[in-house]
């Protein structure tokens, strides 16, 4: 697959980038060089390899689930200057 231009101009338009022909001529080059190096990917050979999770050979620490009581209004309430029942009061932000 190669990029042509107006497979750019349908990017940039999609994109909302404005384009001349020099950006046109940059970004031929530039996604072409791109796909030729997916292309080198695609030919490598793996049948046999098996795929990672992660390149660290660690396990994650894993931690015992409490529930606690978190978040109560009243004590969040205390800190506003302004509160309605269970609400903050803030200003009026759209006229």
């Amino acid at each position: 697959m190669t990029i042509n231009k107006e497979a750019v101009k349908k990017i940039s338009k999609l994109s909302r980038i404005s384009s001349n022909d020099e950006f046109e001529t940059s970004m031929i080059k530039d996604l072409n060089t791109i796909l030729k190096f997916v292309d080198q990917l695609n030919e490598v050979d793996t049948k046999d390899i098996e795929p990672l999770s992660s390149v660290v050979e660690q396990k994650l620490f894993q931690r015992e689930d409490v529930v606690k009581k978190m978040n109560e209004k009243e004590e969040i309430l205390k800190n506003s200057p302004h509160k309605n029942e269970n609400y903050f009061v803030v200003p009026k932000v759209i006229e």
